[in-house]
């Protein structure tokens, strides 16, 4: 398949090129892996189409593509050839979702059902007794020509809704399931078997009609757990209030909720207090007190009061609307147990289909063996041979174990994630705003050189007015309550790890660590705790004492994680040590690395990567975006994070503390296990019935009976996932 072709911004500016576009469909009839095969093979090699992603328990296929080469019209004709339909996708709910395909399934299953009953009712009377002999591959007696009448349309009905497909996969030399079953119906025909080929086909329905109730109820399921926000929310306007649709709200407008409602926007409250349940987006079960300066988020249901909120991130910008794209796109990261899986049953089929063939033809030919019952036999193991449930078996376990991780708080942005979480053994964390409540206070303020505290106030307020990081939030809070206005900047430079530097009135100022302080010369004594210093050039100006607590939980959660087999945990910080070996001690790690700048912190962590440690980085802010990034799994606490932490992360806290960590990894280790539990169920499965057939022990529709047990089993065993708690 083409690769994605990248274009720059000054050829696009030309006007030279076209850009690629994305278009989602909602796939009927994509119900397995197998589907999605033959969807990549008949779309992948189309001129014109760049990229496919599929979320076969959503029923998605994602095409990125050329407009000016290929249409969405012709994209939906070429998955139509292969018995399926393509509709440009919307966010309406699935519970209607191939209403009459499932409808047109049951008629026809049920109908086949009946077709059976009746031939072998005809045979009965013929025959005048019963016995399961007539459910075998035992009768051998001339059929009747009702019953035969019966049988037949007990096949025609069983095989039609699949029939397409069969025809299209044996044209492109490519049998799935639908193509072996029909095979299985013709050689019974051939082979006089009537009876059995009609159940073939009857079960073969069934299957199928189970097989995509199942994927149904997959789909309301986690669907159910994401949650939505609604469309519209009341807007006040001058002394009136009205409804509007939320696409139409505009930022800085103000909307009004009344208990009961759900939040339709991320806002600040600036009037009204109420309790808000924020369970969907962090897990927490209680509810949380919101007043005037308070933020709340879309998705959350205001419970007791009314909230006039000022609407600060468009609906589709809010928390909720992010959480669920990148929920939606994290089931494009595959684990690396689904793509081994998908590469074995690529290899697995054939080989199976091969032993068919041999089965079928050695026999007769090099012992004299019966043609027929080697025939027979065959078919039988051709059926047996589908990897349905084998391909199957992860990708459900993995989205309903996104899903229900994302209702308990914690946004895993894909299967690779959630398996490398499973293997993690070591914990790095940073120490601000993970271990620490990530509010720190200023302590006290030392003026040095004939500063004035409103000199000192208004510059630290004027270059940390922009910063989102804890430190610079609790200094420009201190600064705020003895300046009413600040100053703009200019020449702004950030160092991350070390300050910040600026131009005021055209002054210069400088502000940050003690290593910075030492780079312009100053030389400093320093106290016991954390500092922060400001400067202009070579002189000090100020030096400002702050306090981050540890977090009231922390030591209590480090314990849980030893328990579940964490070795090793350490602490990595841009603070000086002594202020790190105080936390340290209080919380019981025994390693610390301070006084680092955050590129320390990625090589650190790279370091213990490389000596095959499975590491996972947990971090707040920009500073610890490349040590996550190098890390095999990076954690980010969401309360804190700046978008760019929580975009570098693999897996983001919505709670905004690590009180989520021994739940990630019981969740990823559960996900883990019950992957293993499914392959193990998919591949024992068909040893079983190969064996079986070895012994002279096999009926075709066994063997639909196993292939439909075992999907069917994986699927609701993966579905458990669904029903994860902390």
């Amino acid at each position: 398949m083409p690769s994605t072709i990248r274009i720059s911004p000054a050829t696009l500016a030309e006007g030279n090129v076209t850009v690629n576009q994305k278009e989602s469909f909602r796939i009927h009839g994509m119900d397995c892996a197998e589907e999605v095969s033959q969807l990549r093979r008949a779309l992948g090699s189309v001129t014109g189409i760049y990229d496919l992603a599929f979320d076969v328990v959503n029923g998605k296929m994602t095409v990125e593509f050329d407009q000016a080469r290929i249409a969405p019209e012709a994209i939906s004709d070429a998955v139509s050839k292969l018995g399926m339909k393509a509709v440009i996708w919307n966010d309406a709910p699935a519970l209607s979702e191939g209403f009459w395909q499932m409808h047109l399934r049951q008629i026809f299953a049920g109908a086949s059902f009946v077709a059976l009953l009746a031939g072998i009712a005809v045979i009965v009377w013929t025959e005048g007794y019963f016995s399961l002999s007539l459910l075998a591959h035992e009768h051998h007696g001339a059929t009747p020509l009702a019953a035969m009448i019966c049988f037949l349309s007990a096949m025609i009905l069983g095989a039609a809704s699949s029939l397409k497909k069969a025809i299209t996969s044996l044209a492109a030399l490519r049998p799935d399931m639908s193509a072996l079953m029909l095979i299985s119906i013709i050689g019974a025909c051939f082979l006089g078997e009537w009876m059995e080929g009609a159940t073939v086909a009857f079960l073969f329905a069934l299957a199928n009609l189970l097989e995509a109730y199942s994927m149904q109820r997959a789909r309301q399921a986690i669907s159910s757990l994401l949650g939505d926000a609604p469309k519209e929310a009341v807007i006040l306007h001058k002394d009136h209030e009205h409804k509007m649709l939320v696409e139409n709200v505009k930022l800085g407008e103000t909307a009004r909720v009344r208990p009961g409602d759900t939040i339709p926007f991320d806002g600040d409250v600036v009037q009204g207090i109420s309790s808000v349940n924020q369970s969907f987006l962090t897990g927490e079960s209680v509810a949380v007190l919101k007043e005037p300066g308070s933020q709340v988020y879309a998705g959350t249901m205001n419970m007791d009061g009314v909230l006039d909120l000022q609407v600060t991130r468009l609906h589709q910008d809010s928390t909720l609307a992010r959480t669920l794209r990148m929920v939606e796109e994290s089931q494009v990261r595959r684990a690396e147990s689904e793509q081994f899986v998908e590469r074995f049953a690529r290899i697995y089929t054939p080989v199976v289909m091969m032993l068919a063939l041999l089965v079928a033809v050695i026999p007769p030919i090099f012992f004299g063996g019966n043609w027929s019952e080697r025939f027979y036999d065959g078919m039988v193991i051709l059926l047996i041979s589908c990897p349905c449930a084998l391909v199957i078996s992860t990708p459900v376990t993995v989205v309903a174990a996104l899903a229900s991780a994302a209702r308990q708080g914690v946004l895993i942005k894909g299967g690779m994630f959630l398996e490398q979480a499973a293997q993690i053994r070591t914990i790095a964390f940073d120490k601000t705003g993970v271990l620490t409540g990530g509010r720190p206070e200023v302590k006290s303020v030392t003026l040095h050189n004939g500063c004035s505290r409103q000199e000192a106030m208004r510059a630290i307020g004027s270059l940390e007015q922009n910063s989102e990081h804890p430190i610079a939030v609790a200094l420009l809070r201190h600064a705020k309550k003895f300046v009413p206005s600040l100053e703009p900047v200019a020449e702004f430079y950030a160092d991350a790890g070390r300050g910040v530097e600026a131009s005021i009135k055209g002054r210069g100022y400088w502000l940050g660590s003690l290593r910075l302080a030492g780079e312009k010369g100053v030389v400093v004594e320093p106290g016991p705790g954390m500092e922060v210093f400001l400067g202009s050039e070579a002189q000090l100006l100020a030096t400002v004492v702050m306090e981050d607590a540890p977090r009231a939980e922390a030591k209590a959660i480090l314990e849980e994680l030893r328990g579940l087999g964490i070795s090793r945990m350490l602490m990595l910080t841009g603070d000086r040590r002594p202020v790190a070996e105080q936390v340290a001690k209080y919380l019981g790690l025994e390693e610390i690395q301070a006084e680092i700048l955050p590129g320390d912190k990625a090589n650190f962590v790279r370091a213990l990567a490389a000596q095959g440690a499975r590491v996972a980085m947990v971090g707040d802010g920009v500073n610890d975006a490349e040590a996550m990034v190098s890390a095999n799994v990076g954690i980010a606490v969401a309360h804190q994070s700046t978008d760019m932490a929580a975009e570098a992360a693999d897996i983001v806290l919505m709670s905004g503390d690590i009180k989520r960590l021994p739940f990630l990894l019981r969740h990823a280790r559960a996900a883990r296990r019950i992957i293993l539990e499914n392959v193990t169920i998919a591949l024992a499965t068909k040893f079983i019935f190969l064996v079986l057939v070895a012994f002279g022990i096999k009926t075709l529709w066994l063997a639909i009976l196993a292939d439909m047990g075992a999907t069917l089993c994986v699927t609701f065993n993966a579905l458990r996932m669904l029903r994860a708690r902390t």
